[in-house]
């Protein structure tokens, strides 16, 4: 409950903030950049605690200070991280003289195009398949093997296709490169192999770093694909009569959504 109301803060509250100076930048005019840094992966690990969600990290226009765009379920919001890397303030950064944001407030996330699409318009092609081969249940996971959720959805993927014998599930990727550059790659290798026990591996953290790249052509069209409608999160499902079903799921739930049960 703590962690969802801090991210909630961090996403949708504007509040006026106290500014963190350093002594070695201050009003000096010396180049921050120089003498300070944070990379989106170490802005996430700072904030693992809430579910990370950094996409880019930027010197504030405030000194002492960086800017994080942060998203977390199709929400967007600022947050700023002193340099001492001790302090999180969410909300936009406003000019006393103007009462003005120097920050813009980010554009909301894009909003789905569709809630159901044919799933025969669905390329099986560019998939890792899990259950039956001969299923008449067709059931697609758009996944990330860097998203820690889809690490989940995958081992309750794995008990729903022995739960039902007539299901077969299509594995697409979907890497969020913004928030998990490593995944592309992870994906192009994964794909090229079909292969689930890589899949494991990689959802596992003991997939070795890809030695040489993989064809990318399978993995983009699925990014397109995903953009295409409106799909913009993992882990994504599409359930046999098209509706799309975004966010973690157990086993035992989705067992009740292809029968048809409440």
């Amino acid at each position: 409950m703590q962690k969802s109301i801090v991210l909630a803060i961090l996403l949708l509250v504007c509040s006026s903030s106290t500014v963190f100076a350093t002594k070695e930048c201050g009003d000096s005019g010396v180049d921050c950049a120089k003498c300070h840094s944070l990379t989106i992966k170490e802005a996430n690990d700072l904030l693992k605690a809430i579910g990370g969600g950094v996409r880019t990290v930027k010197l504030a226009p405030v000194k002492g200070l960086w800017e994080l765009s942060l998203e977390k379920d199709g929400r967007q919001g600022l947050a700023y991280i002193d340099f001492a890397k001790k302090y999180i303030l969410a909300g936009p950064v406003f000019r006393i003289d103007s009462l003005k944001p120097e920050s813009p407030a980010p554009a909301q996330g894009p909003q789905r195009k569709v809630d159901k699409v044919d799933i025969t318009t669905i390329p099986l092609a560019n998939s890792i398949v899990m259950g039956n081969p001969k299923g008449k249940k067709k059931l697609f996971v758009f996944t990330d093997p860097d998203c820690p959720y889809c690490a989940k959805q995958h081992a309750e993927l794995k008990k729903l296709v022995e739960l039902d014998k007539d299901l077969l599930v299509y594995v697409k990727f979907f890497p969020l490169v913004s928030i998990h550059p490593k995944a592309y790659d992870k994906s192009r290798v994964i794909l090229e192999q079909n292969s689930l026990e890589i899949l494991d591996k990689a959802f596992a953290k003991t997939l070795p770093e890809p030695a040489t790249k993989a064809p990318s052509k399978g993995v983009d069209e699925t990014m397109n694909l995903a953009q295409s409608i409106g799909i913009d999160a993992t882990p994504t499902l599409i359930l046999p009569d098209g509706r799309i079903m975004p966010g973690y799921r157990d086993a035992e739930t989705l067992l009740k959504m292809l029968t048809g049960d409440k």
